[in-house]
């Protein structure tokens, strides 16, 4: 397939390495231009471009930049890929690094809901609570007893397999966390974030999420 990466910070660079090795054409930009991502491209051979290109063609996008930066990123993004393009959004909001977001403190919008009208897309959630080194290390075959799964959020059903089979490829197990009106249960903070389990687990840590946010992570 061909897929954009837009953010090359440890999950973004970790995408890439791992779906270049899968045989996938990835193309992957940050916000300090192509000539910034060279040694990332000479290890992995995707090929660095600028952020407005790198959804190009591309059956899947992966958003993964800091929450303040998403507004900021070029309008059209997506205007020149695939039909039936999936995006998928790794963000999580921190306050003390994204500032406050209105739309999340004061409407209530799940952070990729928001992410979502902000660039003009339905989104996929995932990754957003994955270490950015299981990506790397932690990979298993399918029926292995260690394989973790990973909770995937959206809305578009067909976007959402898209995005579950990739990462069944990628050698973790997925579980259908449900819409984004849902993705709550997946935020920082919550029983699932950052959990290195099993289907059941997550399923249970999904189940057991509250969606009032923790004060450490309110603004």
């Amino acid at each position: 397939m061909k897929i954009g990466i837009i953010g090359a910070g440890n999950i973004g660079g970790n995408l890439t390495r791992r779906l270049t090795a899968l045989g996938h054409d990835v193309s992957v930009a940050n916000s300090r231009g192509p000539h910034t991502l060279k040694e990332l491209a000479d290890e992995t051979g995707a090929t660095p471009v600028r952020a407005e290109e790198a959804a190009r063609g591309a059956e899947i996008a992966v958003v993964t930049v800091p929450l303040k930066a998403v507004p900021d990123l070029p309008s059209g993004l997506f205007d020149e890929a695939a039909d039936g393009l999936a995006v998928i959004d790794t963000g999580n909001y921190y306050p003390q690094r994204d500032g406050r977001i209105a739309g999340i403190e004061d409407e209530g919008l799940t952070e990729s809901r928001w992410t979502a009208r902000q660039i003009g897309h339905p989104v996929v959630k995932a990754f957003n609570g994955t270490y950015a080194q299981d990506l790397l290390d932690r990979h298993r075959p399918a029926g292995d007893p260690e394989r973790m799964a990973l909770p995937v959020a959206g809305d578009d059903e067909a976007a959402k397999r898209k995005v579950r089979d990739l990462i069944e490829e990628l050698g973790f197990d997925t579980v259908d966390a449900g819409g984004i009106d849902d993705s709550w249960r997946q935020q920082p903070g919550t029983p699932v974030y950052g959990l290195r389990g099993g289907v059941d687990a997550v399923t249970r840590a999904l189940a057991e999420a509250s969606p009032e946010r923790p004060e450490e992570f309110r603004g």
